[in-house]
């Protein structure tokens, strides 16, 4: 009995998650359009009682649940209380651009929480069952979601893509797990680490096992050449939707990276590596080079994401603690960067009015001046000029590829990031020095331009201190 009660405590902030989502979706069915701001707010304060609940009951060691398949831990406590603070701030960003276009529903919001849902047990998993039923849990949340807008063809053609190839990547993953299960007779991480580890298995068999498990983790990151899915569906899908793809997902698909390689076949990272090296130098590379050429925003941030997933992957191939807390930081800070990026977008836009070209943020410093400031750190930072984050987190994976003597790495890394500065400069240039195509005034509520100013406000401050940051990513792997 003590057992359970400790179990359930500890999984508190799932089950409250759970329990608000069921609760929305059916107090959603008596709610008439007038009252669906109860709905957002119900939503964020399930947002804020999960954090609060995580940080109520918190692990001063690891702890395993329902029988080993579920882990708490310092660094899943911090990463889900990331994913609550960027989920806080997407559902905010996401307010008023649904109102305008008639999407406030109880839907949206609904999905939103089944995916934090599905991102809290992939953060958490301790067995390759509970990875891919967290994994589940959030794609067919995405599928739905990237369809939420019935009356947009382009959503659904994008939806239709991001199911078709999501459930193509689901399979070539399910299919590596099953291979290592068939060789380790375990779906519990620990034992397979041992198994693998102590030389009994059939190598050849455990490498083949190996590619599915890349090729699954490889998709969901976006990565070259498993990106193909990117930016139509980051352009398709309605731009509150791209913001929640661009952010806390990539916080769970980090998470489920170090689960399934650095915990569960940490014995196989000598050939993990090398496949690590390939797609990162394809990702930064192709990311940088095609995003020159981009016109719509949102696909140039899509090539973007890419590139900036091979700078995270520089961190994961290392294997040691020093890099996966330096792809965390840069996991961390590069969501906090999407979310200015995407919501400035959001902010923009109005009712019959995408401001996703380039040219819709011409002279955006003659009709907003602040907002033209703070996409501007958010462009820098991207772009990685100091004193933004941006420079400091590459500059910690930079600093980890010349620790284990693949300086050539960081080279190419450093080339191909001064060859995509420039569509980076291309959008501070025309907001700066073009003349306004659009002269409507950029309105939006007053806790959006509050939060905003607070997101533009926190990638500059944390580039000029990131010192407690990176010291919280450091204690998540020691």
């Amino acid at each position: 009995m003590d057992l359970f009660i400790s179990n359930i405590q500890l999984a508190s902030p799932e089950i409250l998650v759970l329990s608000m989502s069921c609760l929305i979706l059916v107090l959603d069915l008596y709610l008439g359009n007038r009252d669906r701001a109860v709905i957002y707010y119900l939503s964020q304060i399930t947002l804020i009682g999960a954090a609060v609940t995580t940080a109520i009951f918190p692990v001063e060691t690891t702890s395993y649940l329902f029988s080993n398949t579920f882990v708490r831990d310092l660094m899943g406590d911090f990463l889900k209380i990331t994913i609550y603070m960027v989920m806080f701030v997407v559902f905010l960003y996401s307010r008023d651009y649904l109102r305008q276009r008639q999407l406030f529903k109880g839907e949206y919001y609904v999905l939103g929480l089944f995916g934090v849902l599905g991102m809290m047990i992939m953060v958490s998993a301790h067995s390759f069952l509970s990875i891919y039923l967290g994994l589940e849990l959030l794609s067919l949340t995405l599928y739905t979601m990237v369809a939420f807008n019935r009356n947009s063809a382009t959503a659904s053609e994008a939806a239709m893509k991001y199911f078709v190839l999501g459930a193509i990547a689901s399979g070539m993953l399910l299919y590596g797990m099953s291979i290592l299960y068939g060789i380790t007779g375990t779906l519990d991480i620990g034992e397979i680490q041992q198994t693998l580890s102590g030389g009994t298995t059939n190598t050849t068999i455990a490498l083949f096992g190996l590619m599915f498990v890349i090729v699954g983790i490889a998709f969901k990151f976006g990565v070259v050449p498993f990106h193909m899915w990117v930016p139509d569906i980051y352009h398709g899908a309605p731009t509150s939707v791209t913001l929640y793809l661009g952010t806390a997902p990539k916080i769970a698909a980090f998470a489920m990276a170090i689960r399934l390689l650095a915990e569960a076949l940490p014995g196989l990272h000598s050939h993990w590596k090398d496949i690590l090296v390939i797609l990162a130098t394809l990702s930064f590379a192709s990311g940088n080079i095609i995003a020159i050429v981009q016109t719509n925003i949102k696909r140039m941030l899509a090539y973007s994401t890419i590139a900036h997933v091979g700078f995270l992957f520089l961190g994961l191939l290392a294997g040691t603690p020093e890099g996966y807390s330096a792809a965390m930081f840069y996991t961390i800070t590069y969501a906090l960067m999407s979310l200015g990026a995407f919501g400035m977008i959001i902010m923009l836009s109005r009712q019959g009015f995408e401001a996703d070209s380039i040219d819709d943020f011409k002279g955006l410093n003659e009709r907003s001046p602040w907002l033209a400031f703070m996409m501007m750190i958010f462009m820098f930072s991207l772009a990685g000029v100091p004193p933004t984050v941006g420079f400091y987190a590459k500059f910690m994976v930079l600093k980890v590829m010349v620790d284990i003597d693949m300086i050539w790495l960081a080279v190419a890394a450093v080339i191909f990031s001064i060859i995509g500065a420039y569509y980076y400069l291309r959008i501070i240039k025309v907001m700066y020095f073009d003349k306004p195509e659009d002269t409507a005034p950029v309105t939006a509520s007053a806790d959006t331009q509050l939060m905003m100013s607070v997101n533009g406000l926190a990638v500059l401050g944390l580039g000029l201190f990131p010192g407690t940051l990176m010291t919280l990513c450091n204690l998540a792997f020691t």
